[in-house]
């Protein structure tokens, strides 16, 4: 993610970078080499570069426990963050980040990438259309096997906490609610090469029905990175598959032979992509740069996003409880 957010920064015609933070000198060394940075302005810590460079923001692209720290460290000095998913490691260290921003007024924003790609943009478009009228019903599969190494491969439950929280939060945006009680179960498959649960199944209620089936080391026949969605809606289906949006209206009930009555359904057909001007990282760049100089505020703030993180962590209640979780309760907790 390093070098996706130096790419993104790179090719903006919005934004620069002030300064680096690395660690790692052997990084930072060929770091520097691979896109021609200064080294000069590569500092060990986050408080180092904040005294030698002027900065307008900070893009946090740490592992999730070190969230907190990065956060308040930029919120404290008065500097905007633009921080990688999800929000924090645990709901108590997002509680903190939550109070910080509302204490410092200072702006605090999640990356929430998933959102802005072309296909979930054109998902939006025509469930927002009313074409389809209401929804009924909406299934969400997600089945892929990346060998990340590194942290990911150490957490307890990775697709949950570092994958599924992409596929909640885009429950949220395209049902336009949050979850009021969820139930699910997690397991870890004997071929996995994960040390927690890789792979989980679940039930939420938005006022909708929304299923969850996911696995990070499938074996194949894997989705497309976004999920693959079917929204069972009044007037007919709405597909998302393979980053492409089909839909087939339903028409009118016949009957037949045998007195059954069934719908006659048009054939699927796909739905032309939407162009927006940017996408992914690019669209989270310009609007946190739109935020910060025009004092605009983004979809996903940290206060917003804390509701997607807590159906993360109702999930991880859920599975270690084998009960149902009122998201009341989680969300009850964040205050």
């Amino acid at each position: 993610m390093g070098n996706t957010w130096l790419n993104a920064v790179l090719q903006s015609q919005e934004v620069e970078y002030a300064g680096f933070v690395e660690v790692n000198d052997v990084t930072a060394d060929a770091q520097a080499q691979r896109y021609g940075l200064d080294r000069t302005r590569i500092f060990r810590s986050l408080e180092e570069a904040l005294a030698k460079v002027e900065a307008d923001g900070v893009i946090d692209v740490t592992p999730p426990q070190f969230h907190p720290q990065v956060s308040m460290t930029a919120l404290e000095a008065g500097i905007p963050v633009l921080s990688e998913k999800p929000l924090a490691d645990t709901l108590e260290s997002a509680r903190a980040i939550v109070r910080k921003a509302d204490e410092t007024g200072v702006l605090h924003m999640v990356a929430q990438n998933r959102r802005y790609s072309v296909p979930a943009q054109t998902l939006k478009r025509v469930i927002d259309s009313g074409r389809m009228g209401r929804i009924g019903a909406v299934s969400v599969e997600f089945y892929k096997a990346p060998h990340f190494g590194g942290f990911r491969e150490e957490m307890p439950y990775p697709l949950i906490i570092d994958m599924a929280i992409h596929h909640f939060d885009m429950m949220r945006y395209f049902l336009g609610s949050d979850a009021v009680s969820l139930f699910g179960r997690s397991w870890n498959p004997p071929w996995s090469w994960y040390k927690g649960d890789a792979s989980a199944s679940l039930v939420l209620d938005f006022g909708i029905p929304v299923s969850y089936d996911g696995s990070w080391c499938s074996t194949g026949v894997e989705t497309a990175w976004n999920g693959h969605w079917r929204f069972e809606c009044e007037k007919g289906v709405i597909l998302m598959r393979d980053e492409e949006v089909y839909i087939q209206p339903r028409l009118e009930a016949r009957q037949e032979m045998g007195g059954f009555w069934q719908y006659r359904n048009e054939e699927v057909t796909p739905v032309s992509p939407v162009q927006p001007a940017h996408t992914d990282q690019a669209y989270l760049l310009h609007e946190f740069y739109d935020a910060v100089t025009n004092g605009r505020t983004p979809a996903t703030t940290c206060q917003d996003n804390i509701q997607s993180l807590a159906i993360v962590f109702g999930a991880l209640r859920s599975f270690e409880t084998h009960h149902p979780v009122s998201m009341n309760e989680m969300l009850d907790m964040r205050v």
